[in-house]
């Protein structure tokens, strides 16, 4: 690879409006990991990647935000014990792509600070 090239992602930025909120629902509801936080931060791990969640800077940017699709084995089983667990979806798992042996699924969620969120798996069939 060249000198300088993109080679992967290695945080992603969320920006929020409430930091404790955001906080308590990304550990707590998604049970990620925290890495660390400050008054205006919060570090997560997620498998290799770090999710940020930041009280914005500019209002401009307050509330702009890229979907973060989540990786998980067994969507129905997250789905369902994240519901239990008050997470507030928008849709119900279902099938996004058929690729020869496998399909693709997802199901959409909002967070504490409104953002839109994901679930996707891979499945076997």
């Amino acid at each position: 690879m060249e000198k300088g090239m993109i080679s992967k992602v290695g945080q992603i930025g969320v920006p929020v409006k409430d930091i404790n909120r955001a906080l308590d629902f990304y550990q707590e509801q998604l049970g990620l990991t925290l890495l660390f936080n400050t008054d205006r931060m919060a570090f997560f791990e997620c498998d290799g990647l770090r999710l940020m969640l930041t009280l914005s800077e500019k209002e401009e940017i307050a509330h702009s935000s890229s979907v973060i699709y989540f990786q998980v084995n067994d969507i129905r089983e997250t789905y369902e014990r994240l519901a239990g667990q008050e997470v507030s979806f928008i849709d119900e798992p279902h099938v996004v792509a058929k690729m020869g042996d496998r399909e693709t699924w997802m199901v959409f969620f909002k967070d504490t600070e409104d953002h839109t969120l994901a679930l996707m798996s891979e499945v076997y069939v």
